[in-house]
């Protein structure tokens, strides 16, 4: 088996007249949690939104468990157990936090149908997805939406979880929570790849790291390296950890 579950080589993304990205090489190891680093505008997100098939590589190869997904549509790659938190977050505002739990549980027809046991499992990770059951998404607060993508993501069993910022704009109290659930799900053997801008945070939880620039990746390693070396972290990053 790959020890590598996710592989990028060579991808170039166009987005309409824009070249975005110019050769990403990326890995992604399997069981562990990637952190995907760089400036506003290096091509984070667009990296993810490619690997999900959302824009497509114009050039390059995608590898996930063995499988090229470079030209695969969307919903193919996430029926691989691959699923994706958008910045955004994409809440269904109008409707319950049960009814977005059970869309995300592809083969439940009913709440009832949802694994009653990982469903407990997501409300000790998030507590107010459990308290806030019947109430409109809409209606929770910028930290229990966040919750909410998340739990959605993982209310059925998945190899490869893609979150583009889930600490943006969140109060302490809240990252810390995001922090230990991300802490729970790397030890329940799921890989991660996690875009962040907050470096505390990823100094606690990444074990690798890939820092991007221009539409490249311009370092890759070991996080807990890349956070004790001062001089690095100001070079690619322009700031402390």
């Amino acid at each position: 088996m790959n020890e590598n579950l996710l592989t990028l080589k060579g991808v170039h993304t166009h987005i309409g007249a824009y070249h975005i990205l110019h050769g990403v090489d990326l890995t992604v190891p399997r069981g562990k949690l990637t952190m995907l680093l760089g400036r506003n505008g290096a091509g984070k997100t667009t990296t993810l939104r490619t690997v999900m098939g959302l824009w497509r590589a114009s050039q390059g190869s995608i590898q996930f468990n063995g499988n090229d997904i470079t030209a695969k549509p969307t919903p193919e790659i996430a029926s691989m157990n691959v699923a994706y938190v958008p910045e955004n977050m994409g809440i269904f505002s109008d409707l319950t936090v049960k009814e977005n739990m059970l869309l995300a549980a592809r083969w439940a027809r009913t709440a009832d149908q949802i694994d009653a046991k990982r469903l407990q499992w997501i409300f000790s990770l998030f507590p107010a997805v459990e308290k806030f059951w019947n109430h409109p998404a809409g209606k929770l607060s910028g930290g229990q939406k966040q919750m909410l993508a998340v739990s959605r993501a993982i209310v059925e069993p998945r190899e490869l979880l893609i979150i583009d910022e889930p600490s943006k704009g969140l109060a302490p109290a809240i990252i810390n929570n995001m922090i230990d659930a991300f802490a729970q799900l790397k030890a329940s053997g799921v890989t991660i790849l996690l875009v962040e801008q907050n470096i505390n945070f990823a100094k606690r939880l990444g074990d690798s790291v890939a820092v991007m620039d221009n539409g490249v990746v311009v370092h890759a390693g070991s996080m807990k390296e890349l956070a004790e070396d001062e001089a690095l972290q100001h070079s690619l990053l322009g700031l402390a950890i």
